[in-house]
């Protein structure tokens, strides 16, 4: 019996995560959860699964939390980011799932490794803002860390029983997001509802905008460069709308090695949870006759700049990296809530980037502070594309 600690249940990761438990209540059981603010998603969790300790963002949503559970669950309720640290490192768990979104992710995570657990990592922003020191503490510590992304997932599995060595480039695949076949002038409407609708995958709504932009990809390569070890130069990204193959290792022989499967996050999760096994599920199969073709092509780099943003991010090092992260989240959240617009996300990034004087060799502290500015940043300049805005109507 595997014991979990999961955070970021009730996101899409999380719940896809806890149905896979579900369907092996024989492999695994649940000793934390953590969330956000959706106190009846979780107390529904604390009820099924029945953890030692749930946490959630603020105190407000705990007192909501509490009072939302049944009598008789005995479950510690806590709540901030020592809370979720805790949730994280809690005594007895074996594996930490790390699926909490966005920056908030990376110190529970760094919590989970110096605890000497093993990490199933959906939180790529951990490893985007702090790479070196995320992967130095998992060598230190001796623990495990593994991809649930379901393109990390595929590649982790193409190199299985390979030499490293003999690896000449990584491929990801990226579906294109709802916006593949648009023009850059045809993206400059956009709103947060036709972002939001995503041909193939179910996803949190920031991740499905970063979708959307490229950004998502982005973040993808700088995770699998500290993942695998692996140079910019020999990462590339390209379009697959079909999302069946999940991506792809060529070799220095010629040979490419793809991973397939239906596009379904349960597939990387059951195999991160259980590995080096492959659990059985009831889930389809992948139909290659029914599937017919299987489309690849070039990221439109031009009317999708988020994607080259984040190579030239990744190529500057240091603090850059959480920078191009802080400023991203920031300007999604902001589309999202109405305030900008589709093609302002990419503006923004860009505008925080260039005004940034990157920290060559970054402490955590120094990432930490380098989030802050970028957030600064970011709203200043969304700030100036406000004004501007004002300026043309009146």
């Amino acid at each position: 019996m595997k014991i979990l600690s999961v955070l970021g249940c009730t996101g899409s990761i999380g719940v896809s995560t806890l149905d896979v438990v579900e369907r092996n209540r024989d492999r695994f059981s649940v000793a934390a959860l953590a969330a956000g603010r959706n106190a009846a998603r979780l107390a529904e969790q604390i009820e099924r699964f029945r953890p030692k300790l749930a946490c959630v963002a603020d105190g407000e949503t705990a007192d909501r939390l509490q009072s939302l559970l049944p009598g008789g669950i005995d479950v510690a309720v806590r709540h901030g980011a020592s809370g979720y640290e805790e949730a994280a490192a809690l005594s007895g768990v074996e594996m930490t799932v790390s699926a909490l979104a966005g920056a908030a992710g990376l110190l529970p995570t760094l919590a989970a490794v110096e605890a000497g657990k093993d990490v199933a990592l959906a939180n790529k922003e951990a490893l985007v803002m702090a790479g070196g020191i995320v992967m130095d503490k998992v060598q230190e510590k001796g623990v495990r860390l593994l991809p649930v992304d379901s393109e990390h997932s595929a590649i982790f599995q193409c190199l299985a029983g390979n030499r490293r060595a003999d690896v000449r480039r990584l491929i990801l695949t990226a579906s294109g997001g709802p916006f593949r076949n648009c023009s850059k002038e045809e993206l400059v409407g956009k709103k947060a509802a036709d972002a939001l609708r995503h041909p193939k995958w179910n996803m949190g709504r920031k991740i499905t905008v970063d979708s959307a932009t490229l950004m998502n990809k982005g973040l993808e390569v700088i995770e699998a460069h500290w993942l695998f070890g692996v140079g910019w130069d020999a990462i590339d990204v390209c379009i697959h709308p079909q999302s069946v193959v999940h991506s792809l290792v060529e070799y220095r022989d010629g040979s490419v090695i793809a991973q397939m499967g239906i596009p379904d996050m349960r597939i990387p999760i059951a195999y991160a949870l259980a590995y080096p096994e492959r659990l059985a599920n009831d889930l389809p199969v992948l139909d290659l006759v029914a599937q017919g073709v299987l489309e690849f092509g070039e990221p439109d780099r031009e009317a999708f700049p988020c994607l080259g943003l984040a190579y030239r991010a990744a190529r500057s090092g240091g603090t850059t990296p959480a920078v191009l992260n802080a400023a991203n989240e920031a300007a999604v959240e902001a589309f999202l809530e109405g305030r900008i617009g589709f093609t302002d996300i990419a503006r923004i990034v860009a505008q925080v980037i260039d005004a940034h004087v990157p920290c060559p060799a970054p402490s955590l502290s120094d990432i930490l502070s380098a989030d802050a500015w970028g957030r600064t940043a970011a709203e200043s300049s969304m700030t100036d594309i406000a004004e501007r805005q004002e300026s043309h109507s009146s």
